[in-house]
């Protein structure tokens, strides 16, 4: 049998009836519902002043009944309606409303069942994405964008991060904190790199200095295209063919995100680069990063942070290392032997006194134990697991089960019963699922839910060998700073090391 597909005049006319029948029956939030769709209806149509009309009606109802879920929607599609208007102040005004309203919702918005829970890519993320956009919007003549544009698109790019977060554990995250990197490291420089549909924002954070931008005029799809080459280069053996495929896409993200302000970084005396990256950029090592001559980490201390909100940011202790090591070496539920992780263990206790829990003693419950007994600054876990965008696929395999994301943070929640928290947590020998862009989400998740203050992990698998070298001669330089006194960052110490495997 055929059935017929309204069009839009039906549409508008079964939305209509709607609104009277609800506003007939006094339910004000069906009446504030069917408005705001009815709105929808007359916005994808270009009737913009008829939709504004019904999308305001929508608001003030929403408003009127406290219902913030509903009125940053209605907030959002005046956003839009006001900017194709050519309205640009009161667009803004809209959508900063509607992203207000959404961080004043974070609870609430983790707390509405899985089974019922709105896509959040296609109903939450992109109000923030729009706002970062019109705020960053060229201007006639290349006109500079102000800094107070400049601040409130870094706040708004750092609010979607932690919504993001909230999202992947259907829970709130830790408190939220406005950090100063200057405070924490007065040679770090931060770089928000902001991926829109049409071009590449990049907003920087320079010691002292007001806030700089720069942008680079390429599609989100030739970013992705980029991307995903140079991630296909680097989990490949680097033989001279695969060596030149990564090197390519390497120095062409390079010259979007570093050349324009290399020369401001040399002058500036900038010693660490910290990266808030968005979408797919998490999924690279931004060390990585070539400019025709050298690795960005032959130049430059480089970490990563979820955002910078959520990063309990405070210089290495001074006082002596607890580490815990543990992980599987044998074959195991349907995984490979990792041999090398043996050996790994052995040489970071050898560069520095370790407890360890090796294959049958790597369980959840020994695990458990041994974190809840003693205060370790530094947990090592080498073994076989997954980051993945959804929290119940994210993993990593004791002995005797794997260790989903809320389990371990569970595990690695004792830090919150005393003042200490987990200087260091190094998941070794995990990758990222295959396929899922937003895969690192699992691993920032565990991390931040942990309080971990810095966090190293592998994102794909690499050489047992390589990572032993790595891991051992990295351990070597924390403990060298200790017993010498020149403290080091955990950034450079891992940026020493890798400078001494590519010598090797």
């Amino acid at each position: 049998s055929q059935f017929s597909i309204p069009n839009y005049q039906d549409t508008a006319q079964l939305l209509a009836d709607a609104v009277q029948v609800a506003h007939s029956l006094k339910d004000q939030r069906a009446e504030a519902y069917a408005l705001g769709n009815l709105g929808k209806i007359y916005e994808e149509n270009q009737q913009w002043p008829e939709a504004r009309k019904l999308i305001e009606k929508a608001l003030l109802l929403s408003q009127a009944i406290s219902a913030p879920d509903l009125a940053y929607q209605w907030q959002w599609q005046l956003g839009r309606i006001l900017k194709n208007q050519g309205q640009t102040p009161g667009a803004l005004a809209s959508y900063t409303q509607a992203v207000t309203t959404l961080d004043s919702l974070r609870t609430d918005l983790v707390t509405i069942s899985s089974d019922v829970q709105f896509s959040f890519r296609e109903s939450v993320e992109p109000v923030y994405r729009e706002l970062v956009s019109l705020l960053l919007q060229p201007t006639a003549g290349n006109k500079q964008i102000e800094q107070s544009a400049l601040i409130q698109a870094r706040q708004v790019i750092e609010s979607l991060q932690v919504a993001e977060l909230d999202n992947f554990f259907l829970d709130t995250c830790s408190q939220v904190r406005p950090i100063e990197i200057d405070k924490i490291d007065p040679q770090a420089a931060v770089f928000y790199p902001i991926i829109l549909p049409d071009r590449l924002e990049v907003i920087v954070r320079l010691p002292g200095k007001p806030l700089r931008h720069y942008t680079a005029f390429v599609g989100e799809d030739k970013v992705e295209e980029t991307l995903t080459k140079m991630r296909v280069g680097l989990t490949r053996n680097l033989l001279r063919r695969a060596l030149t495929t990564f090197l390519e896409p390497s120095q062409q993200v390079d010259n979007w995100l570093i050349r324009p302000i290399e020369s401001d970084l040399a002058a500036s005396g900038v010693k660490t680069l910290v990266f808030i990256s968005d979408g797919s950029l998490r999924n690279i090592p931004m060390a990585t990063l070539h400019n025709g001559e050298q690795y960005l980490a032959e130049k430059y201390s480089v970490a990563v942070a979820p955002a910078l909100q959520l990063v309990d940011a405070k210089p290495l202790a001074k006082e002596k290392f607890k580490i815990l090591t543990g992980g599987v070496s044998e074959a195991r539920q349907g995984f490979d032997a990792l041999p090398g992780v043996a050996w790994e263990l052995q040489s970071i206790g050898a560069a520095i006194p370790t407890t360890k829990l090796l294959n049958q003693s790597f369980t959840e419950s020994n695990l458990k134990a041994a974190i809840s007994s003693v205060p370790f600054s530094i947990i090592h876990l080498a073994t076989h697991g997954e980051f993945s965008s959804k929290s119940e696929n994210t993993f990593i395999l004791a002995w005797d089960n794997r260790i989903n994301a809320k389990e371990l943070n569970n595990l690695l929640q004792r830090h919150k019963k005393d003042d200490r928290a987990i200087e260091l947590l190094v998941l070794s020998a995990c990758r990222t699922a295959v396929g899922d862009r937003r895969a690192t989400l699992g691993l920032a998740g565990v991390a931040v839910r942990a309080g971990a203050r810095s966090t190293l992990a592998s994102l794909w698998y690499v050489s047992d060998d390589a990572t032993a070298v790595l891991m051992t001669k990295f351990y070597q330089e924390l403990a060298q700073s200790q017993t010498t006194g020149n403290s080091i960052t955990k950034a450079e110490a891992l940026r020493r090391a890798q400078q001494a495997l590519m010598r090797d």
